[in-house]
């Protein structure tokens, strides 16, 4: 509430014309009076000093009460001697509205007050108990309205400071909000753009193991099964019988793959004969007897843990008969609490898994796909082996992880 005093027409210039319109007035009712004009003078210099002071000044509480206060006193002896000085009162209001913060406003608005009454009350006599309870009277009429006046302009500028306060809240809190916003697009958009990456990246990776699981162990069988007739002849139509319905069924794999349709074992059976049909072609194909076992209660589970068992079972078998050498396998299916696992053992020469020479027994791509697939469903994939003494895969997901 804090304004200076040259900020409004009405504290410079009127104050000064009013002053001197009060000043004539003074020499046509009474004559050239010293003491008024006196007064008169002093109160121009003292606003005038105001003015012309510094602005450190003239925003200090300190001068600004000492200024209003002065002039007060001074209007009042001009209202004393002339009672048309109450005219004057005007300014002392705009003073204290316009200089005074709250609560200082109050004692300076009834000062201002009592001067404006004693100008209105200058015929009452005031030497009789009668004429200064009139007196009394006219100063509360004009210091109650007034201060109750100051009071309810305090509050409606409180209520506009806190309004403006919060419209300039609000306007900083839709800043930050478009800001905000503006970095949430640009994350959406970074976000958007690594999930297509890795859904690109998910489906190669897809469909290479698909591949590796498909097409290369089909083409690995055709070409076990060719070169086999070339050195027996006399088993060279059964060879090429076997051949040709591993092409078939790789190329049956390969679309249904590409289609990221279930395998063909899986299509009308569950993972246990899915796996048994799966043992029984591959024993036939390649002349070594294998054994599937299942244990524990049999649990429905999901297409993607039954898929990713049976491939990492074909996988195995296929590892087993392109470098085992054996003359045994075995496959397990266990339903065990709390997780389901799949084992394929067989008793031939074995490797050394920390060997750089693993990579030819089945540690290249073929283990790094089971590993992908099992890990995809929060399982783990174990390898048990020694030169000579086999080979052992165990491939197990957590139920949690498998129910349909």
């Amino acid at each position: 509430m804090s304004v200076e005093p040259e900020a409004s027409p009405v504290v410079t210039v009127l104050s000064f014309v009013l002053l001197a319109i009060l000043t004539a007035f003074t020499f046509v009712a009474d004559g050239p009076l010293v003491k008024e004009l006196v007064l008169c003078g002093v109160a121009a210099g003292w606003m005038l000093g105001m003015l012309v002071a510094p602005r450190s000044w003239r925003s200090s509480l300190p001068v600004t009460a000492v200024f209003l206060g002065v002039l007060t006193a001074i209007t009042l002896v001009l209202v004393v001697e002339a009672p048309w000085f109450g005219c004057f009162t005007p300014v002392l209001y705009v003073y204290a509205f316009r200089l005074l913060p709250w609560p200082w406003l109050v004692p300076g608005v009834a000062a201002a007050a009592v001067v404006a009454g004693t100008a209105q009350a200058y015929g009452v006599d005031k030497t009789t108990v009668a004429g200064v309870l009139s007196y009394l009277a006219v100063l509360a009429a004009n210091i109650g309205p007034m201060c109750a006046f100051a009071w309810f302009a305090w509050r409606g500028d409180e209520r506009n400071r806190q309004r403006e306060e919060a419209l300039r809240e609000l306007a900083e809190a839709n800043s930050r909000l478009e800001a905000s916003l503006a970095e949430n697009a640009a994350l959406h958009e970074q976000l958007l753009a690594r999930a297509r990456e890795t859904a690109v990246h998910g489906e190669r990776e897809r469909m290479a193991r698909e591949i590796h699981d498909t097409l290369a162990q089909g083409l690995t069988g055709i070409i076990t099964q060719l070169q086999a007739a070339e050195h027996d002849p006399d088993s060279w139509r059964r060879r090429t019988t076997a051949a040709t319905a591993l092409a078939r069924e790789s190329l049956t794999e390969a679309r249904r793959s590409v289609h990221a349709l279930r395998p063909e074992p899986l299509r009308t059976s569950r993972l246990g004969e899915a796996l048994d049909g799966v043992a029984e072609r591959w024993s036939a194909l390649h002349g070594v007897a294998v054994r599937v076992t299942t244990t524990g209660t049999a649990v429905p589970l999901s297409p993607e843990t039954e898929v990713a068992l049976l491939r990492t079972a074909q996988e195995a078998l296929a590892n087993v008969a392109n470098h085992a050498r054996a003359t045994r396998a075995g496959v397990t299916l266990s339903y065990l609490e709390g997780e389901v696992a799949v084992d394929v053992r067989d008793d031939g020469r074995g490797f050394d898994p920390l060997s750089p020479r693993g990579d030819t027994t089945g540690t290249g791509f073929g283990l790094t796909s089971m590993r992908q697939r099992i890990e995809s469903l929060a399982g783990t994939l174990r390898i048990e082996s020694e030169p000579g003494g086999g080979t052992g895969i165990s491939a197990c997901v957590p139920l949690g992880e498998t129910h349909a």
